[in-house]
């Protein structure tokens, strides 16, 4: 049997509960502050020896140094088998994408695959938050009449990050939601409020919800504490491995690891243009703008 490729993360809140008991965990690549450079090294050594490929997911909010510390980790090892995913979903959007890969990696999908689905799926994660302030929230787009409704006493804000950013006073307006079959994962901060699970949830349609404790960093995502932070996700793997199956794969022209999409998630190379090749449309370009981000 071959043993899956391996998953990993910066922060131990972006590993969810499995859904079932074939979902593999995730390793934790831990800050600088935490474990010397020599630790960290032999770490992914280790990895790489039991697994093959590792695959490393993680916030394009990590602080400078934790990131500074993955590239070194790679380019010491000199491994072309450590693929770097930085993402912009919110905290408990990107846990969901983790999960996701998890279930991934247990399938008949290489390394390139898995890597390069990670942008893919992200496209069919709904990540948002019920905020009491949107003050201080700088990654989503908000307007000065938000901004100067936010000053209102009492005031709550549904915004959502991905796919695309949306932002609605509560009771003015709905966030408008995913067009096929989800579940909701929610977390709670210290905001007492039902509209999550009595307003959004049957208005999305979704099957089911799961709660689990807020991602450390969520607050200094969203700009406040006050928040209920949550992420719309496709929930049966059988799904997503369509999904991912359905789209063309390519031949990465640098490493010659297989991939989907356009670009390489493990040299970061991307693919050879349009003139060189016959690409045929797939689920990636109905509608997907996958030429964003790396």
């Amino acid at each position: 049997m071959t043993v899956p490729t391996a998953l990993a993360v910066t922060s131990p809140d972006l590993v969810l509960p499995p859904t079932d008991h074939q979902t593999p965990t995730a390793a934790l690549l831990a800050s600088p502050d935490a474990q010397p450079l020599d630790a960290a090294l032999a770490d992914m050594h280790v990895l790489l020896e039991q697994h093959g490929y590792v695959i490393a997911l993680y916030p394009a909010s990590l602080p400078v140094a934790h990131e500074r510390r993955l590239h070194t980790i790679r380019s010491v090892l000199e491994s072309d088998r450590i693929a770097l995913l930085k993402s912009d979903l919110p905290p408990l959007g990107l846990a969901v994408l983790m999960r996701q890969l998890r279930q991934l990696s247990v399938c008949d999908f290489g390394p390139g695959v898995v890597a390069s689905a990670a942008r893919l799926l992200s496209h069919y994660v709904y990540a948002g938050a019920l905020l009491n302030s949107v003050t201080k929230l700088d990654r989503v787009p908000v307007s000065l009449k938000s901004h100067a409704k936010s000053w209102v006493p009492g005031s709550q804000f549904g915004v959502l990050a991905n796919p695309a950013p949306q932002l609605v006073k509560i009771g003015a307006g709905d966030l408008a939601g995913p067009e096929f079959a989800t579940q909701l994962v929610l977390a709670k901060g210290p905001l007492a409020t039902d509209w999550v699970t009595e307003t959004l949830v049957p208005a999305w349609r979704c099957q089911g919800t799961q709660e689990v404790p807020l991602p450390v960093d969520s607050p200094r995502w969203w700009g406040t504490p006050k928040m209920v932070e949550f992420a719309a996700f496709l929930p049966d793997i059988s799904v997503v491995y369509q999904l991912v199956a359905s789209v063309r794969r390519e031949r990465c022209t640098w490493c010659g690891i297989e991939l989907i999409g356009d670009r390489c998630g493990f040299c970061s190379a991307p693919l050879a243009p349009p003139e060189n090749q016959t690409h045929a449309a797939g689920v990636l370009n109905h509608g997907t703008p996958m030429h964003h981000g790396s």
